[in-house]
């Protein structure tokens, strides 16, 4: 008698445990309706975005995740975690859908730069160094992916502001000479580095 009463009470642990399960991942789905809101909100902040950095943060501690997240929004800069799939839709959606987008490894957080191209890499770059757990898997830049090695390159460089203040500092110079700086865009000062990074390899 004690033997089929266990057996009904381990049935209905069984059936509690499902019923549950069931209703935790009900609550964690989302619906199509806001999958759209989501590809859309995506879509748009791929194609307004100068720079969007992907990052692998799947050890990240929420407290680490907070702190980079607070760090990124004082300088304009947009966090999200979102699943992959959802996340090359939104691409294919936006000015960038003609980007071929490679295989990115583990759950994925792209931080969208709407400023500059180097300041999102180089507080990603920096943050990545005294937190392993946060890793560096690429990003989407003059219409095209860069690899995490050309992210980090990027991160070396000053950003909007620092090169203003380097050129004022220079203004007594001849004006030919910092005629491109004023002119120039980062992004262009990037695929040289870039170029002449590879050619000494």
């Amino acid at each position: 008698m004690f033997f089929y009463s266990f057996l009904s009470f381990l049935k209905e642990i069984r059936e509690t445990r499902y019923k549950f399960n069931k209703q935790i991942t009900n609550k964690m789905a989302i619906t199509k309706e806001q999958k759209k809101i989501i590809v859309k909100n995506l879509a748009d902040k791929f194609s307004k975005s100068k720079i969007a950095v992907f990052t692998g943060f799947q050890r990240l501690k929420v407290s680490e995740s907070e702190e980079l997240r607070n760090k990124l929004r004082e300088e304009n800069i947009d966090y999200r975690v979102t699943k992959k799939t959802l996340i090359k839709t939104g691409l294919g959606k936006s000015d960038l859908k003609n980007v071929e987008l490679p295989k990115l490894e583990g759950s994925v957080a792209t931080a969208f730069g709407y400023d500059d191209e180097a300041t999102a890499a180089k507080l990603i770059n920096d943050f990545s160094k005294t937190n392993k757990n946060l890793v560096v898997l690429g990003g989407l830049m003059n219409g095209q992916f860069v690899s995490a090695s050309k992210i980090k390159i990027l991160a070396k460089l000053p950003n909007r502001e620092q090169m203003l203040a380097q050129t004022v500092s220079a203004i007594q110079a001849p004006i030919s000479g910092f005629a491109n700086v004023l002119s120039g865009s980062i992004r262009n000062l990037v695929g040289v580095l870039t170029n002449i990074a590879e050619g000494k390899k």
